[in-house]
């Protein structure tokens, strides 16, 4: 079913987003990658890098338009571009702050408000949000992140609801703790045995049953956790 079809996919170049664009890629669609850096995927005939730095949103919303002119079909959106950093509030510079919001939440917001138009002109579309389970339940030090995923779950809520009519589906996945590169400057991380932590793999093959499901259904949310929830504290090496 996604055979040719082509999406954008944010955060490409490492964890959940490159792991995303290689299950797309092993299932005949197309990727347009957008991340700071490009990724070594043997299929290149099908995989097309854009270097965008959402942490600057403003300037991704003009380069995301003119994608949409370069490509003209695009099938659906994952949006999942992110990271993390866990303080109290009061030791963020104001710009620090601005800057993990722009990245965290703006940038989703801004990258759907230019697909949409061209969604609702083809009365067709997926988008998929990868949220958190911070998005869930806040906990101290995660003011900034929770209140990015808060919001992302809220809009993503609300886009679905605004969209339904153009047979745009939406949905948002709430993955605990990862095995990915995101914990690796932080001062703790999901513990290390089987159970303990979600595969990159796992949220790939969800992507692609939320993206094979027929057009009458919407998995609206997903919220996944490790069978046994582990943190280990101390800084990474």
């Amino acid at each position: 079913m996604l055979k040719n079809k082509t999406f954008l996919v944010t955060g490409s170049s490492s964890g959940i987003g490159e792991t995303i664009a290689d299950f797309l890629l092993k299932n005949d669609a197309k990727v347009i990658g957008i991340s700071r850096k490009k990724n070594n995927f043997k299929n290149l005939k099908k995989f097309f890098h854009i270097k965008i730095d959402l942490s600057d949103p403003f300037n991704a919303f003009e380069k995301v338009k003119q994608i949409i002119t370069n490509f003209k079909e695009i099938d659906g959106l994952i949006s999942n571009a992110g990271t993390g950093d866990f303080r109290s509030l009061e030791n963020f510079s104001s710009n620090q702050i601005g800057k993990f919001i722009s990245l965290n939440l703006t940038s989703h917001i801004l990258i759907t408000r230019a697909l949409l138009p061209h969604f609702k002109k083809n009365k067709n579309g997926s988008i998929i949000y990868i949220g958190s389970e911070s998005a869930l339940k806040a906990k101290k030090y995660g003011s900034l992140y929770s209140a990015c995923k808060f919001g992302l779950r809220g809009f993503s809520k609300s886009i679905r609801d605004e969209c339904s009519n153009n047979n745009i589906k939406v949905t948002i996945i709430n993955p605990g703790m990862v095995k990915t590169s995101f914990f690796q400057n932080l001062d703790f991380s999901h513990g290390d045995k089987e159970g303990e932590f979600i595969e990159t793999s796992d949220i790939g093959k969800i992507v692609l049953d939320i993206l094979n499901q027929r057009q009458g259904l919407v998995v609206d949310e997903i919220n996944l956790s490790p069978l046994k929830k582990v943190i280990k504290f101390g800084k990474k090496k």
